[in-house]
């Protein structure tokens, strides 16, 4: 049964995106989701001196456009966030081993817009960490919706009685009669990392992917995505 799980396009997510990219068989990226202020679309938590701080790419937002038609507001973004995770993670355990790599990512990533700069990174990140699970832009599907609705009609076009793989948030508002109707399976993945050591006292969880990258480098970042 083939698995497909939907998500909107984040900014350098967290190692849960990835460890649910791990478990499916096509992973279907909602950039023509509308973009929403204040979200992780456009941030993701980084480490900070007590508790975590915000990664911020600067975009130019206006009401009711999709992620895909939000565009980057700062053209020198890629050297400031470098700059910012230089400073925060210089001193890490495999920073050294990382940081080459992630130059070429940034270095690589499109002058276009955040969708496409966030599938870039996914993209990037995914293959460093040897995760191949192809990925789909819904835009090239041309299929409408709201809600759990547009996610069924997705599962069913891409893998007719293939399985939902859902983030376990979505128990809140999907119904379960609407995929078993359509021939669907449902399933909810939920990922819980364990804590690792940080450089410092205490444990911030729920950073950036970059954050087990630089602590505990590729081979530890894939036991962390893979609960190993």
């Amino acid at each position: 049964m083939i698995k497909v799980a939907i998500h909107q396009p984040n900014f350098l997510p967290w190692p849960g995106y990835f460890a649910k990219l791990a478990q499916a068989d096509l992973f279907v990226l909602l950039d023509d989701a509308q973009f929403s202020k204040n979200n992780i679309i456009n941030r993701v938590r980084i480490l900070g001196e007590t508790e975590p701080r915000w990664l911020t790419l600067p975009v130019a937002a206006h009401l009711g456009q999709s992620i895909a038609q939000t565009l980057p507001a700062k053209p020198d973004w890629r050297r400031s966030i470098l700059a910012l995770l230089r400073n925060t993670y210089g001193k890490a355990a495999y920073f050294k081993a990382i940081w080459p790599s992630l130059e070429s990512w940034f270095a690589a990533a499109p002058e276009a817009d955040l969708a496409a700069i966030n599938t870039h990174f996914i993209a990037a990140i995914a293959g460093y960490l040897d995760v191949a699970t192809p990925l789909q832009k819904a835009s090239m599907l041309g299929i409408a919706g709201q809600s759990d609705d547009r996610l069924v009609m997705i599962v069913q076009h891409l893998a007719p009685g293939g399985c939902y793989l859902s983030g376990k948030g979505g128990a809140g508002y999907q119904d379960p009669a609407k995929f078993s109707a359509a021939g669907l399976a449902l399933e909810y993945y939920s990922f819980t990392p364990r804590a690792y050591d940080q450089g410092r006292p205490g444990f911030q969880p729920g950073l950036s992917v970059l954050d087990p990258l630089f602590h505990l480098g590729r081979d530890g970042c894939l036991d962390l995505i893979h609960g190993r």
